[in-house]
């Protein structure tokens, strides 16, 4: 029991012995244990930690804390009741295609361990929605967490026939208009293109509508990344026009890396954590409180979360520290994120936002 709720006892023993293999390997292994879902069940009152202070509500959904997988690693929606067990407030499966897809070649994930960061072009490899469809309607459900389901497509036919099939089965539906490894989602980077996207969404949507942002350029660029970045705010401008509920801000950040059969990458984890934290900031600021920000980008702290929800966001996602610290990451969170609400004299995670920007525990 010890190994799974305490974080340093996974990255002392058991985290070793797993990246002793390839990360693919690693994460079929992974996939295998969780498909044990009555035992996670069984497990999930010593992996959650329930305080009332971490109860919130975004887009009208209610969740036990403001924690939540990010999309990526449950792509087919096979393994959300498990995943839901370790105490997430919220779970994203996918991201979900119309039509099954293999992906970009071997090798398409990199570790870098010493900064506990990953590198992947993974393209989207999936079994398609007939598949995760099955998956949603068949399963009992995450019963006490949320279910969103990411989705995506190179055309706005094929998102909007994914979301028309997969939203009476999700509490919510991310769009993700941002992988770096799927060169035809940067059509939705024009405002137009999204605009266009988000009217044909709306036209059939019953249940709320997130987005999954692209990230800004790194801090200190050209010219050019500042135009990059207020285009990025520009389709957050998009977003609010149109009625979306919620803005993800943001995906992995595009880098070059030679190691990858493809040559580029998207970064995630405490490397892009600074740069989360700006654009988080920046995406506040531009939009005003008229739609909800989830955090996604090097969360593995309750500090982390913390400095996420004051700098403007009401959740925060996660992935790549459930990877480097355990299923014991998130009970690792939420009990020092109670911790600092209480500390600072609050009674809900909901009251950080009204805290000066330099305000800590």
């Amino acid at each position: 029991m010890a190994l799974l709720l305490n974080p340093n006892t996974y990255r002392d023993l058991i985290r070793p012995l797993l990246f002793r293999l390839p990360p693919e390997t690693a994460q079929k292994l992974a996939d295998e244990a969780l498909r044990l879902t009555p035992v996670w069940k069984l497990l999930e009152p010593y992996l959650e930690y329930a305080h009332l202070s971490l109860r919130t509500t975004v887009a009208g959904i209610d969740m036990r804390s403001p924690i939540g997988l990010a999309a990526g690693y449950d792509k087919d929606c096979e393994r959300l009741e498990s995943l839901a067990a370790l105490g997430f407030g919220y779970v994203v499966g996918g991201t979900v295609t119309l039509s099954p897809r293999t992906g970009n070649p071997s090798p398409r994930i990199l570790r870098y361990e010493r900064q506990e960061s990953l590198v992947n072009s993974l393209g989207f490899p999936g079994k398609g929605v007939g598949n995760a469809t099955m998956r949603l309607a068949g399963s009992n459900g995450p019963a006490r967490v949320p279910a969103v389901v990411s989705v995506s497509g190179e055309t706005i036919s094929e998102i909007v026939a994914c979301h028309r099939e997969l939203e009476p089965l999700a509490s919510a539906i991310e769009v993700n208009i941002s992988s770096p490894n799927t060169a035809g989602l940067r059509a939705f980077h024009d405002m137009g293109a999204l605009t266009e996207l988000l009217t044909a969404v709306n036209a059939d949507r019953k249940r709320p509508l997130f987005v999954k942002m692209p990230p800004f350029p790194q801090a200190g660029g050209s010219r050019d990344d500042d135009d990059a970045r207020k285009l990025v705010l520009g389709l957050a401008g998009v977003c609010v026009d149109q009625g979306v509920d919620a803005l993800t801000v943001a995906n992995t950040r595009p880098v070059r890396e030679p190691q990858l059969a493809v040559g580029v990458g998207g970064l995630s984890g405490r490397l892009v954590y600074r740069d989360m934290l700006r654009m988080v900031s920046d995406t506040r600021a531009a939009v005003g409180n008229s739609i909800a920000i989830n955090a996604c980008g090097g969360v593995f702290s309750g500090r982390d979360a913390w400095n996420a929800l004051l700098a403007g966001a009401d959740t925060v996602q996660l992935l790549t520290a459930l990877i480097y610290q355990g299923p014991g990451v998130v009970r690792s969170i939420n009990r020092q994120l109670a911790l600092m609400v209480s500390l600072n004299g609050l009674t809900s995670v909901s009251e950080i936002a009204q805290l000066p920007r330099e305000a800590t525990a």
